[in-house]
C-alpha cells in the first residue's frame, strides 16, 4: 500500500499546534504556581508575625505542598511547630528532609541541627545527644557542644561534661575553666557519698588545677578536713579562701569559727574574723564572732550596732532572742513577728533568674547557671 505524503504534510502542521497548546498550559500552570507559593508564604509570614500561629502553620503547609522542594519552607515549618511546643510534628519536617538525597550538605548540616534541638525541646535527651553528636565538625560544631555540654551537666554525667568543656577550651570557644572545676567538685562530693576518699582526693585535686582562682575546692577542701577530724587543716584551707575570696568565706565563717573552737585557737580566730567584719560586714560573720567570744555584752553592743548600719531583721532577731527569758507576752510576740519577717531575707537568691533557697548552691536549681548566687544572704545584698 502506497503511503500518501498528502496526509503527512497535513499532519505535521497539527502535531505543532497540539505541542504548542500543550506547553503553553504547562507554562502557564508553572507560572500560577509560582505565583501562588510565594503568596502563601508571605501569608504565613504575615500572620506569624502578628502572633496567629495556627494560621501561619496552615499557610505554610499550603506553601510547602504547593513547592515541595523549597527547603526554607521546611525549616520554617519546621521551627514553627518547635515554637508551638508540637515537637513530633517539627521532628517529621525536619527528618523528612534529611531524607532527600538530593539536599546539599549545608542543608543537611542545617535540618541535623534543627533536628537534635527538637529533640532537646521534647526532652528526648538520648536522641539528642546523638543528633549533637552527628554535627562534630560541622558548622555547627561550637553549638553542638555547647547543648551536649548542657545535656551532660542536667544529667548530672559530670566526667563527660568536663570532657566537653575542655574541648570547647582548647578550641577558643571562651573559658570554661570555673566550670570544669565545679564538674571535679562534684565528682569528687560523689566520691566523698560512696565513701572513696582516695578518688575524691583525687577529683578535688584536678578542680583546683583547672581553676585554681575557684573558691569552691578550698571550700571543700576545709569541709572534708573538718569532716575527718583535722580541725587545723580545716582552719589551713579556710584561712586560704579568707584571703583570696572573703565574700565566699561567709559560706563557711560560723564551721571556721567551730573549728577554731574544737582545737583552742579562738582568740586568734576572733581577731581574723573582726578584721574581716571591719571590711565586709554581714550576718553569718556577725554570728561566727559571736560564738568565738565568751563576752554576751560585746556581742550586744556589735549586734546593735550591726542592726543601725545595716538594718539586718536578723540582727534585730537576735536582740530580741536576747531578751527571751521572763520577757513579758507582748515582747514574745514582737519577737515572733519579727523572726518569721526575717526568715525570707536569710535565704539565697539567684542573680539569674531570682530562684531562692534557704541552702547556698553553686549550680542554680531554676536556671541552671554556675556561680549565680551572691555568697551572701538577701538582707546583706
Amino acid at each position: 500500500m502506497d503511503f500518501d505524503l498528502q496526509w503527512l504534510l497535513l499532519g505535521l502542521p497539527v502535531a505543532f499546534a497540539l505541542g504548542w497548546l500543550a506547553s503553553r498550559f504547562d507554562l502557564r500552570q508553572w507560572k500560577r504556581e509560582q505565583k501562588d507559593s510565594p503568596k502563601a508564604y508571605y501569608q504565613g509570614l504575615n500572620l506569624l508575625l502578628n502572633e496567629q500561629h495556627d494560621k501561619a502553620i496552615d499557610a505554610f503547609i499550603e506553601a510547602v505542598q504547593q513547592d515541595p522542594d523549597t527547603t526554607a519552607l521546611h525549616f520554617a515549618l519546621g521551627n514553627l511547630f518547635r515554637r508551638r511546643g508540637e515537637y513530633e510534628r517539627a521532628v517529621r519536617v525536619h527528618e523528612h528532609l534529611l531524607q532527600r538525597a538530593d539536599l546539599p550538605a549545608s542543608e543537611r548540616e542545617r535540618a541535623q541541627h534543627a533536628l537534635a534541638q527538637d529533640f532537646m525541646k521534647a526532652g528526648l535527651f538520648d536522641r539528642a545527644q546523638q543528633a549533637f553528636e552527628a554535627l562534630e565538625g560541622t558548622p555547627f560544631d561550637t553549638e553542638a557542644r555547647l547543648a551536649l555540654l548542657a545535656l551532660h551537666e542536667r544529667s548530672r554525667e559530670w566526667r563527660a561534661a568536663a570532657e566537653v568543656a575542655a574541648r570547647l577550651e582548647r578550641s577558643g570557644s571562651g573559658s570554661f575553666a570555673t566550670r570544669i572545676a565545679h564538674h571535679w567538685c562534684e565528682l569528687a562530693a560523689e566520691a566523698d557519698a560512696r565513701q572513696q576518699g582516695a578518688e575524691a582526693d583525687a577529683a578535688l585535686q584536678r578542680a583546683r588545677e583547672a581553676a585554681p582562682q575557684s573558691p569552691r575546692p578550698l571550700i571543700m577542701a576545709g569541709q572534708r578536713a573538718r569532716a575527718r577530724g583535722d580541725q587545723r587543716e580545716a582552719l589551713a584551707q579556710w584561712g586560704t579562701l579568707m584571703a583570696a575570696h572573703p565574700g565566699a568565706f561567709n559560706l563557711v565563717a560560723q564551721d571556721y569559727a567551730e573549728a577554731a573552737l574544737a582545737i583552742g585557737e579562738a582568740g586568734a580566730a576572733l581577731e581574723r574574723l573582726e578584721a574581716l567584719y571591719r571590711r565586709q560586714p554581714s550576718s553569718d560573720l556577725l554570728a561566727a564572732i559571736g560564738r568565738l567570744d565568751g563576752d554576751a555584752a560585746r556581742q550586744r553592743r556589735r549586734t546593735l550596732e550591726h542592726l543601725q548600719q545595716s538594718g539586718a531583721l536578723s540582727a534585730a532577731q537576735a536582740l530580741l532572742a536576747a531578751d527571751g527569758a521572763g520577757s513579758s507576752e507582748e515582747t514574745k510576740a514582737v519577737r515572733d513577728a519579727v523572726a518569721r519577717a526575717a526568715k525570707p531575707l536569710q535565704r539565697y537568691r539567684c542573680a539569674a533568674c531570682a530562684f531562692e533557697a534557704q541552702n547556698y548552691f553553686w549550680q542554680c536549681p531554676g536556671c541552671l547557671g554556675w556561680d549565680t548566687y551572691p555568697p551572701l544572704r538577701q538582707e546583706d545584698l
